[in-house]
């Protein structure tokens, strides 16, 4: 909103309306990021708008118009009427313009890298190959003509026939968080669409032109207006996305609480939901594992994105005297580490996504030292003059204990926590013991221990030897307990399960008679 002209005396009022058309001027020259609606952006004003910032200078970059329900029904619209054009249209056309999203996805990923260092402030080299996790998706869903197969028995009773379909829902929706804001929406619009649905995306208020810019590459590989829109916003727009009747199915990742919320307010509406939560993320390090192998992948998994992935890695479970010979080898690594604004080519890690943000994990690391933890390396120091950036070195906790506020909440920053334990039975304990369950490692060179790990660890994704477990786009993405509410995994067989629905016929038909003659070569319409 614009200052209020209300001056008390004349001064006052030449100085105060000096002042209003200044953040006029401003606000004019301030670039807006517009919703994309039925094939275009969507120009009409907004009346209330967010703040878009660089985190590596701390400066204001753009506003962000936050949807009204009214503009959401827009967009549900545009979806809707472009829905039983798209559902009819064949495969082979489908499979086109995916192809051709790719081939412009792959021209301008350095581009759009640009853009996700320039809004969420991870390194560029983090920026590149978050474009190319996903790049694997679309490649991914250009086969959906496979993926859709049904099965067909011959002959059930005489002469009938049985086989079944998977046909798409109609109008869906995705949520995605500040993360990932060109990988996550990847892991559902691509294949959603490709299913033969039409959609809806929701991207972070935080960081939304990595959407705006996929939205206009999808416009130029020829996809029909209305089959993918964008609207941003906050919760008043997930709300109405919500409750909207005409959205059959909503996907979301993002924290817990919310999650939880999604799910049981889209299913109490009637929606087909699947909404990814939280993490607390454990490597387990035995003894006898490659500890130099372990150091490394404790410090890439941990700081990596600055510690805001759900798949950072953010205790690390220590057996026996296997802490005493991996730590000095941590800290060893992060005293080399390069913090620094995204685009520098030399940073390695990069700032946190806004000021608040920043100062939650700040506090949480205050917290973790009035609990009694050992600080080894405090981030809150970190000596460089990069002005007001909202920057924070990693950080590093020996002695943690899973009473302590670090170790069960999820702190989304560069803060690892090394717990000790005395015994792999232990270890197995705190980890079932903890109400997430989306992703956890172990490092050891026994493979009778790696089995024995992998088939009794109570955890949707696991690594044995790498600390970020993520599925390629042909598996699926998700956890169990709290990180995973619903019952399908993003992208991968359950992504396109998540998008149908099955439908099986039984038929009798007369023996066929093809009249006619063409010698053409049968070929896709």
């Amino acid at each position: 909103m614009l200052y209020s002209v209300a001056p008390l005396v004349e001064g006052d009022g030449h100085l105060l309306a000096h002042r209003t058309r200044s953040r006029e001027r401003k606000e004019k020259r301030m670039r807006v990021i517009q919703h994309w609606i039925d094939g275009k952006p969507h120009q009409r004003a907004s009346e209330r708008h967010g703040d878009v910032y660089n985190p590596a200078t701390g400066s204001c970059t753009a506003r962000v118009p936050l949807a009204s329900p009214s503009e959401v029904d827009l967009a549900v619209a545009a979806a809707a009427k472009a829905l039983p054009a798209w559902r009819a249209s064949s495969l082979a056309r489908r499979t086109r313009i995916l192809f051709a999203f790719r081939e412009l996805m792959e021209r301008n990923k350095k581009e759009l890298a640009t853009i996700l260092t320039e809004e969420h402030g991870k390194v560029i080299s983090d920026a590149m190959g978050e474009v190319n996790r996903g790049l694997e998706v679309i490649e991914f869903a250009c086969g959906i003509p496979h993926l859709l197969k049904g099965e067909f028995s011959e002959n059930v009773s005489t002469e009938v026939d049985s086989y079944s379909i998977r046909q798409p829902l109609g109008v869906v929706a995705g949520i995605t968080p500040f993360n990932f804001p060109a990988m996550v929406p990847m892991w559902m619009y691509p294949i959603a669409i490709a299913c033969g649905n039409t959609f809806v995306l929701k991207p972070s208020e935080r960081d939304p032109s990595a959407a705006m810019f996929c939205a206009r590459l999808l416009a130029e590989a020829e996809l029909p207006d209305g089959v993918f829109n964008v609207v941003h916003g906050d919760k008043v727009a997930v709300d109405r996305l919500l409750a909207h009747p005409d959205v059959q199915a909503v996907s979301f990742v993002g924290s817990t609480p919310i999650a939880r919320y999604i799910y049981e307010t889209g299913t109490r509406n009637g929606k087909r939901v699947q909404a990814l939560g939280g993490a607390k993320n454990h490597m387990l390090v035995l003894p006898d594992c490659d500890m130099e192998l372990a150091a490394d992948a404790a410090v890439s998994a941990a700081y990596g994105s600055a510690g805001e992935r759900c798949m950072a890695i953010s205790v690390l479970l220590t057996v026996g005297n296997a802490a005493d010979k991996l730590i000095p080898m941590i800290e060893e690594r992060i005293a080399r580490l390069k913090v620094g604004p995204g685009l520098d080519p030399q940073s390695e890690m990069g700032p946190l996504v806004t000021r608040a943000h920043l100062e939650r994990v700040a506090s949480l690391v205050e917290k973790g030292v009035n609990e009694g933890a050992r600080l080894l390396v405090d981030g809150r120091n970190l000596d460089v003059a990069r002005g007001p950036g909202f920057f924070l070195g990693p950080c590093l906790f020996d002695q943690v204990t899973p009473e302590m506020t670090i170790y069960r909440e999820e702190i989304f920053g560069p803060v690892l926590c090394v717990v000790r334990v005395p015994t792999y039975d232990e270890a197995i304990s705190l980890i079932h013991a903890n109400p997430f369950a989306n992703g956890v490692a172990v490092f050891t060179n026994d493979g009778g221990a790696a089995r024995k790990f992998q088939n009794e660890v109570q955890v949707g994704m696991v690594g044995i030897n790498v600390p970020i477990p993520v599925p390629m786009a042909y598996y699926s993405f998700g956890g169990w307990k709290q990180s995973l509410f619903g019952d399908s995994h993003v992208h991968g067989r359950e992504g396109v399960h998540f998008y149908t629905r099955g439908k099986v016929i039984t038929s009798r038909w007369p023996d066929p008679r093809h009249r006619g003659v063409n010698l053409g070569f049968p070929q896709n319409r």
